[in-house]
């Protein structure tokens, strides 16, 4: 590499500490006088950066790490996108459950809800199946259809079916006692709803002979009934 040159000066020292030009006579030399005279009689000067604005406190991260993890939310940043029909469930079509409680009984498909279940019913009346949302991968579509168009589920969504969480405090004489498990409890407006809706699905299904009946049934398979070969 090439060695530096050593830095020039235009008034070199005469004796340490002594210049050969004075102040003034440097102040003429470097053409500082035509600079300040440019600039209406003073110096230019920088503009100094502007200072940071404050960090919020609460915005701001701790100095010290915690001593155990906090769990933090997911965010989620997928849009809500419905789950596509099948072609073979359309309003009014009769459906078997293959799942649950009401596993075999067949109820009457009335609309699908924004997250994608559906809603059917028995109806109650009939075979004891309430209003009640259901995956349509655990049900199988028949060929049997009832007209639903003057039935109104309009006031049906998802957040009918939600239940309130409410906190239990156990005291310790709870906690020893045998668990048991809480009585199911319905209210009141569901009760009313239910035989409201009951009426108006069974007034459509006079349309079609013995499908009272054909409701009450429960589905099962037999011996010697082959699955893939059964006609729904």
């Amino acid at each position: 590499m090439a060695a530096k040159k050593p830095r020039s000066t235009r008034n070199k020292e005469l004796i340490r500490g002594v210049g050969r030009f004075s102040r003034s006579k440097i102040y003429h030399k470097r053409g500082l006088w035509a600079l300040k005279e440019h600039n209406g009689g003073s110096f230019p000067q920088h503009v100094k950066p502007t200072a940071e604005p404050a960090v919020d406190a609460k915005k701001k991260s701790p100095k010290f790490y915690p001593a155990e993890d906090v769990p933090k939310p997911l965010i989620n940043k997928r849009k809500h996108k419905c789950t596509k029909l099948r072609a073979s469930i359309t309003p009014g079509t009769i459906l078997i459950i293959l799942t649950g409680h009401f596993k075999g009984k067949r109820v009457v498909f009335l609309k699908q809800l924004e997250s994608g279940l559906l809603l059917v019913t028995g109806p109650f009346k009939v075979n004891g199946v309430p209003t009640r949302r259901v995956n349509q991968v655990y049900v199988i579509a028949t060929s049997t259809k009832i007209d639903v168009s003057n039935v109104d589920v309009s006031k049906y969504d998802d957040k009918y079916f939600e239940r309130e969480k409410v906190k239990k405090e156990k005291t310790e004489e709870q906690f020893f006692e045998a668990e048991k498990k809480p009585e199911k409890y319905v209210a009141p407006h569901r009760k009313e709803d239910q035989k409201v809706l009951d009426e108006q699905v069974l007034k459509a299904a006079e349309a079609i002979p013995d499908l009272r009946h054909y409701l009450s049934a429960r589905f099962s398979l037999r011996s010697g009934m082959k699955p893939h070969e059964l006609v729904f």
